[in-house]
């Protein structure tokens, strides 16, 4: 039987993306049980003073589709606290066929991090559209504490700041490892997916056209590159 990741893995996924909360009314069982493709979901909604959080994957690991290898190429992205930032900003230029100079592409970014903190930190009603990404804020520190560090330029964007920003920015995002870090033997230079989000936003409406995905690339060494 596969042991269960400790306390402190769980939240190094929480905070970088490569896992998630699923809210829920009632209490489920593991995330690995056969029994969660068949239980019936309720909304938040339905009894909003009560809930349980239940962590697995962030693609769920049961689609045949998001595990399959995926070849890019990889654009690299400079790792100065901002990387995540930068990656988003690098490829929604990208899918434009706009070419950010470094300083457009730095500046880019801390307003992608200033924007975050706006809805986080400084709009109560705002916040309450991000169900998701405070409960990924809180289970590791306080709200106050959050707030206080992502006004600092070198603050590393995870889980959190992708809930907000797919939503923000009305952008498809998804967050991939390289092959050779998930299999056994350490081989392969493909990609795999592991998270997705705002996944609607690339599917058009009346609205609108239907946005290029913005494909990231996670590292073990806590750092984003993008795909292309």
């Amino acid at each position: 039987m596969a042991r269960e990741p400790s306390n402190d893995t769980i939240l190094e996924q929480l905070k970088h993306g490569i896992a998630k909360f699923e809210l829920v009314s009632y209490p489920v069982p593991s995330i690995s049980s056969h029994e969660l493709q068949t239980r019936p979901s309720k909304c938040l909604n339905d009894n909003p003073h009560r809930f349980f959080a239940r962590i697995g994957p962030s693609i769920g690991g049961v689609s045949p589709a998001m595990k399959k290898v995926e070849r890019y190429s990889v654009q690299k992205v400079t790792g100065d606290g901002r990387c995540l930032f930068r990656a988003l900003v690098k490829g929604m230029a990208f899918n434009k066929g706009i070419a950010l100079k470094p300083w457009e592409e730095r500046d880019d970014a801390d307003e992608l991090r200033m924007a975050v903190k706006e809805v986080i930190c400084d709009n109560d009603k705002e916040r309450r559209q991000y169900e998701e990404a405070l409960v990924a804020i809180t289970v590791e520190e306080s709200l106050k504490r959050y707030c206080q560090r992502i006004g600092r330029p070198d603050f590393w964007g995870g889980e959190s700041e992708l809930l907000v920003l797919s939503k923000l920015c009305c952008q498809p995002i998804v967050v991939y490892i390289p092959e050779h870090e998930h299999t056994r033997g350490g081989w392969g230079n493909g990609f795999i997916p592991i998270a997705e989000y705002g996944a609607d936003f690339g599917k058009g409406s009346r609205k609108g056209k239907p946005r290029k995905v913005v494909r990231l690339l996670y590292s073990g060494k806590n750092h984003y590159d993008l795909l292309v």
